[in-house]
């Protein structure tokens, strides 16, 4: 009898889209406490374009990328209680394999999915509404009154922060480095945006200074990394914390821990995979981004839907758009 195979996406070797080649895989057998699920929707990520570029070298070659996705459970492994076939699940995963057309996975590390929530609504929105989560209430606690920046407002995390603080009460200053960017960041609800490059380009600090009278914000969220850690940085307020998630322009230079007391500040970078460990957190977590995604707290952009076998044109207009919206796979 012949064995079982699947199509997924498998790197050889790292480099551009063009290495991200369809293949057939063996199924995996089910061990106990392990279901497998059925993927409908894939997540596609800017953590997806530094795995697969060698970036970040954190995927055994060959090897499957990819970090969420939403499905259906068509399997049971021995001793698994808390779902049946046929249930909707959702999970983000630090061990990658995701970018295939079924996954064998704990049952633990899955997410239920609500009736009322699209598959690609929780595909476009489950890694970075998590993450968002983890930042504004976790890492810090953004709320009435706070004052935050968030640089490269109108990118795909960006929006959600935006609109998210400002439903706890924050008042949001937001950068922006294109036209395209720029009303993305306004519409997410920036009481004040900041141009970093092109025409009218300004200094980002400087402008945050004058903005808040040269108190400074609460809190700065950067996930560009290299070219705006220093802007962020010198943007804080007395006892300011730069919470740093992401470094899509390269990574930070090593940091002078005495620059941190001119203004008694902090700096913070958390992973997500961190916070989602314990079920009952990572359950926590998802009922307040669903709850927040039925209040409209913030909104996704409709998805671009590429097929699995595409993946490389998905990579293609990521890397030419960027995350203005959200891009799935389709098995």
């Amino acid at each position: 009898m012949a064995q079982a195979t699947y199509p997924a996406i498998v790197i050889q070797e790292y480099g551009g889209p063009e290495v991200l080649q369809i293949a057939n895989v063996a199924a995996s057998p089910l061990l106990a406490g392990q279901v497998r699920v059925q993927h409908s929707r894939i997540g596609v990520n800017f953590h997806d374009i530094y795995v697969r570029s060698g970036l970040y070298k954190t995927l055994a070659l060959p090897g499957t990328p990819g970090i969420e996705a939403v499905g259906v459970v068509t399997e049971l492994g021995e001793g698994v209680t808390r779902f049946r076939p046929g249930n909707r699940v959702c999970y983000i995963s630090s061990a990658y394999a995701v970018y295939a057309a079924e996954r064998v996975i704990a049952a633990d590390e899955l997410i239920a999915v609500p009736d009322d929530l699209s598959d690609a609504l929780v595909a476009s929105s489950l890694l970075r509404g998590l993450t968002a989560d983890v930042l504004l209430h976790r890492v810090a606690r953004v709320g009435q009154g706070s004052h935050i920046l968030v640089q490269a407002a109108g990118g795909g995390m960006g929006q959600i922060l935006c609109q998210w603080a400002r439903q706890l009460g924050a008042t949001v200053i937001g950068t922006a480095g294109s036209d395209a960017t720029a009303r993305k960041a306004e519409q997410a609800g920036c009481a004040q945006l900041i141009r970093y490059r092109g025409p009218g380009a300004q200094d980002v600090a400087a402008r945050v200074m004058e903005l808040t009278q040269g108190e400074g914000v609460d809190v700065a969220y950067d996930g560009v990394g290299r070219d705006s850690f220093d802007g962020s940085l010198a943007s804080l307020g007395w006892g300011g914390q730069l919470v740093m998630y992401g470094q899509a322009s390269g990574p930070v230079a090593p940091l002078e821990i005495t620059r941190l007391a001119a203004r008694s500040s902090s700096v913070s970078r958390p992973m997500v995979f961190h916070f989602v460990k314990q079920a009952e957190q990572r359950d926590a977590m998802a009922e307040r981004v669903f709850e927040a995604l039925r209040r409209k707290h913030f909104r996704m952009g409709e998805p671009l839907e590429f097929t699995l076998a595409d993946a490389a044109g998905a990579h293609r207009q990521l890397e030419a758009q960027g995350a203005l919206q959200p891009i799935l796979l389709v098995p």
